[in-house]
């Protein structure tokens, strides 16, 4: 018998990047964490709630937009035993067991669970942890609610999953941790849906989440701030070596400033509101040409503020690209508010009045709505009116007189120019004093590096990812799913802090899309790079079954290499 008729069996399976995304999970000990966390009767369960997590995970960094009913279809050509765990299949990765651990997880605290899980993470990435940042943003909802008990909501229909059946049900409304689903502010620009709000504290090395926490659709960051700092920054401050929080502008509030004093151990890093006077002040008290340099397009000028009673450091920043970008829509605005004040201004000169205090208390009127004109060489004009129709007499006297405002409108150039030095800067605040502990040019760059946090918003809102929207029926499973959500970005983050450091400490390079070789690739990329490896299946009569992983190339290899075995079992 040739060889070819021994073979019973050929299958390919789709391993794609997913390896890689299993091997962070397992690397992080996320499984592990969440196993020894919650309490399992392991006889109910095929599938531990770890490995159902990590389920999720693998199914939110695939990057094809499946639903979570769609789990076993999308597991369907995936190694599973190899990916999730060894005698676990497709099938067993249904809507009941991913309904169930996010009960499990809303019933633990999805909070506290992920707390856990960031601590071991920076531990096992050795992540400093000194600098981290703050902000939120706002999910939309898919499905119809209705408001219950004090304002609390819950979907009544768009069913996605299913009740656990053994389990004893309880409402959501009658939980005082669930959070509204709720119309709000929207960052989608989508105030008509329902939606809820995922905050986040990102350490600035790698972009790994140090905290989550969901909150009310209608929750505004000034107040969500506020909480979180009252709520979770003693308990940061002794899980990590925190000197310094980052955040915008939301955080900057006397209520904040003041929770935050009480904490002596953490200073913080904020933007000043220009609605503030004293910002507005100093700004326009700054000379630019007078500023330290920086570079060609930056400037800066240190000085000091008593706001809230907080004695602190304002760094004022001026950019002119911020100019740049200013400059075109403030002429707009400048040549549009001329344009009306001068075709007002000519509809006012056409008028007359029976009394010159009339004219003159409508000119004064005129004059307090000017913003980018002034009037100041109008006049009033005294004009003779005959009751007699046609031309009078050179000797004929008036019956009576009207008077006219008559003038010309001169544009200002100042209040242009302040308002553009005013878009053109920008203050920094913070508490540090100590120019030693902390450069005035290192609160700028770890300003900057808020955009750590925004990177992770942008990226979990990405089409492809696990969802745009949220479509689950409980608030509560929405708060466990946005725990799941942040656990894919910590994931993909780690991922690519630690191939980016391999890469360095190796002098080991890697081709991005242009064929160039660099040291900094994406994570995105690299996932995009590793699609089309396939685990091959071969069953042969009477013989054990022989796997073999095809289509890896020396890059491939080179990057598996660096991260080490336990990555290369998945590929091997």
């Amino acid at each position: 018998m040739s060889y070819n008729h021994q073979i019973q069996k050929i299958e390919s399976k789709t391993l794609d990047h997913l390896g890689l995304v299993a091997g962070m999970y397992d690397e992080l000990g996320i499984g592990d964490i969440i196993d020894e966390a919650i309490k399992q009767d392991e006889e109910k369960r095929s599938v531990s709630l770890g490995q159902a997590v990590k389920a999720m995970v693998i199914n939110g960094l695939g990057f094809v937009n499946q639903r979570l009913y769609l789990f076993p279809k999308f597991f369907q050509d995936k190694p599973v035993d190899r990916l999730i765990g060894e005698g676990i299949c497709a099938s067993q990765l249904n809507e009941h067991v991913i309904g169930r651990a996010l009960d499990d997880i809303y019933d633990y605290d999805a909070t506290s669970l992920y707390s856990q899980i960031a601590v071991g993470a920076t531990q096992v990435l050795n992540l400093k942890c000194q600098t981290a940042h703050l902000d939120s943003t706002s999910f939309h909802t898919d499905g119809a609610y209705e408001t219950k008990k004090g304002g609390e909501e819950f979907v009544i229909e768009k069913l996605t999953t299913e009740d656990v059946p053994d389990r004893k049900q309880e409402s959501d409304a009658d939980s005082p941790k669930v959070i509204n689903i709720t119309k709000g502010y929207s960052r989608d620009h989508r105030p008509d849906l329902n939606q809820a709000i995922l905050q986040l504290i990102v350490e600035n090395q790698a972009g790994i989440p140090l905290l989550m926490k969901t909150m009310d659709g209608n929750n505004d960051d000034k107040t969500g701030f506020r909480e979180t700092i009252q709520a979770h920054i003693e308990q940061l401050t002794e899980a990590y070596p925190l000197k310094y929080l980052v955040a915008d502008s939301a955080l900057y509030t006397e209520s904040s400033l003041h929770t935050l004093a009480q904490n002596p151990s953490i200073h913080w890093i904020s933007r000043v509101p220009e609605t503030i006077n004293e910002a507005k002040e100093a700004i326009e008290a700054v000379e630019v040409s007078e500023m330290s340099v920086i570079d060609e397009q930056t400037r800066y000028q240190a000085t000091t503020s008593n706001y809230a009673d907080i004695e602190q450091r304002w760094i004022i920043v001026w950019s002119n690209q911020a100019k740049k970008r200013a400059s075109l829509p403030l002429d707009k605005q400048y040549l549009k508010a001329s344009s009306a004040n001068l075709k007002a201004f000519q509809t006012l000169c056409h008028k007359t009045f029976e009394q010159k205090k009339e004219a003159q208390k409508a000119l004064q009127e005129f004059k307090k709505t000017l913003l980018f004109t002034s009037c100041d060489s109008s006049k009033i004009k005294k004009l003779p009116r005959y009751k007699k129709r046609g031309k009078p007499s050179k000797d004929a006297k008036p019956d009576y007189y009207v008077y006219q405002i008559e003038g010309c409108l001169a544009s200002l150039l100042l209040p242009r120019e302040t308002r553009l030095k005013r878009k053109s800067c920008f203050i920094i605040a913070t508490d540090e004093l100590s120019v030693q502990a902390l450069p005035d040019l290192e609160v700028i760059v770890q300003y900057k590096k808020q955009q750590k946090v925004e990177r992770g918003f942008r990226f979990l809102k990405d089409p492809l990812f696990l969802a745009d929207s949220l479509f689950l029926k409980s608030p509560k499973r929405i708060m466990a799913l946005m725990m799941v959500m942040t656990i894919c970005l910590l994931v993909y983050a780690a991922l690519e802090h630690r191939i980016r450091q391999s890469l360095k400490e190796n002098k080991q390079t890697f081709p991005n899309q242009k064929g160039k070789f660099i040291e900094n690739p994406t994570i995105r990329w690299i996932f995009q790079y590793f699609v089309g490896i396939h685990l091959v299946v071969i069953q042969q009569a009477q013989t054990s079954v022989q796997a073999i992983v095809s289509n890896l190339d020396e890059h491939h290899r080179n990057v598996l290499s660096l991260l080490g075995r336990r990555y290369e079992a998945f590929y091997y």
